[in-house]
């Protein structure tokens, strides 16, 4: 993607701890000759020689699993907090913006064997069901329930360029604490970047 180099972020631990807490994201390939996207958790994890991949699934239904190619290169998109930046906020005249923070990631994509796949639908339901008050776990779930995989296909993405954008109202360091203070009074998307904001200022 774009990115101008003042709103790159190289950090790879930074951007690591993003993909862990933004998991949420979409996978794009190619279906019959166009772009074709998935909504769909993508964990970050390493594999056997320690290397980078995400790790996900989707239905069989899905035409899309139809098309992948060990070959071919896929994108998955993670967003992150995003905020209008109204220009009333800075001290000299300017157009208004939009603050955001974004990764792109690219890799080689490979299906899972049926054990590869029950084994990281565990790891993501203990992940998410730990903040829970009755946690649940696949483990303890009766074979007919779990019979529900032959309807999935699950994958891995060798990582292989990560691209991070962190546009954060760089260049304008003199008005960031007006710029903070109103996106702290408006909904949670503009105070998550108030917090990054403020994260980055911090940091360097």
């Amino acid at each position: 993607m774009f990115t101008p180099t003042q709103y790159k972020n190289e950090d790879i631990n930074e951007i690591k701890d993003f993909l862990r807490s933004n998991s949420f994201g979409i996978l794009i390939n190619q279906v019959d000759g166009k772009p074709w996207a998935t909504h769909i958790p993508l964990e970050l994890d390493l594999d056997s020689s320690g290397n980078d991949i995400l790790v996900g699934h989707i239905a069989k239904a899905n035409p899309q699993w139809k098309y992948f190619q060990e070959d071919a290169q896929v994108l998955c998109i993670f967003n992150g907090p995003h905020s209008y930046v109204s220009s009333s906020w800075y001290t000299e005249e300017e157009v208004p913006t939009w603050n955001y923070i974004a990764v792109h990631v690219y890799g080689t994509l490979q299906i899972q064997t049926e054990a590869a796949l029950l084994e990281s639908l565990h790891k993501l339901v203990d992940k998410y069901e730990a903040g829970s008050k009755e946690p649940v776990s696949s483990r303890d779930m009766s074979a007919k329930t779990m019979r529900q995989i032959k309807g999935v296909v699950g994958f891995e993405i060798k990582v292989e360029d990560i691209q991070a954008t962190y546009k954060l109202s760089q260049g304008r360091e003199h008005d960031h604490p007006k710029i903070i203070s109103e996106l702290e009074e408006r909904d949670a998307g503009s105070k998550a970047v108030a917090d990054a904001m403020k994260k980055e200022n911090t940091d360097n």
